[in-house]
């Protein structure tokens, strides 16, 4: 089997890589070390988010919630439905909800989150009968790569807790 072959796979690959990039900047920034990039239908980046709860103080600042923001503004148009989503975590309940309000295309995301999974881990709800969109889903896109990322970063966040760092 040659990757070549598959260059779907290769072109989720290169986005996540740059979702990873994204999430690296949040966590330097002491946000939990989340990315999200927007790709349209020819491949292209319109828009990108990483999470900014901490420092825009705003709970909704999930890299996911920036990044459909900006693919709207960018196209004008609260429908996404030829865009895919890709980030480097499994998206919550309130990111989940977002991604079906702005019907977006398919979302690729990279590692699982057991705690508050909202697409395929803990609940599932774009297959929800309360779900008025159905998407394509592909998780596990750089999946060791993303859960060394997230672990690393807490890692470090409970060593300096225990130094008395902040």
């Amino acid at each position: 089997m040659v990757l070549i072959e598959y260059p779907e796979y290769l072109r989720h690959r290169q986005w996540m890589n740059h979702a990873l990039e994204l999430a690296q900047t949040a966590g330097d920034a002491g946000e939990v070390p989340v990315g999200a990039a927007i790709a349209d239908v020819n491949g292209n980046l319109i828009a990108e988010g990483e999470n900014r709860k901490e420092r825009d103080k705003d709970p909704t600042a999930h890299a996911e919630i920036i990044a459909i923001r900006s693919a709207a503004k960018t196209l004008q148009s609260w429908r996404l439905h030829e865009c895919t989503l890709y980030v480097t975590l499994e998206p919550c309940p309130m990111c989940a909800g977002a991604i079906v309000q702005a019907r977006l295309g398919m979302l690729v995301y990279g590692v699982d989150d057991t705690k508050t999974g909202a697409i395929r881990t803990v609940i599932n709800i774009p297959d929800s009968s309360a779900s008025n969109h159905r998407l394509r889903v592909v998780g596990g896109i750089l999946e060791s790569s993303c859960r060394q990322q997230l672990q690393a970063w807490f890692a470090t966040k409970r060593h300096q807790k225990t130094n008395g760092q902040r």
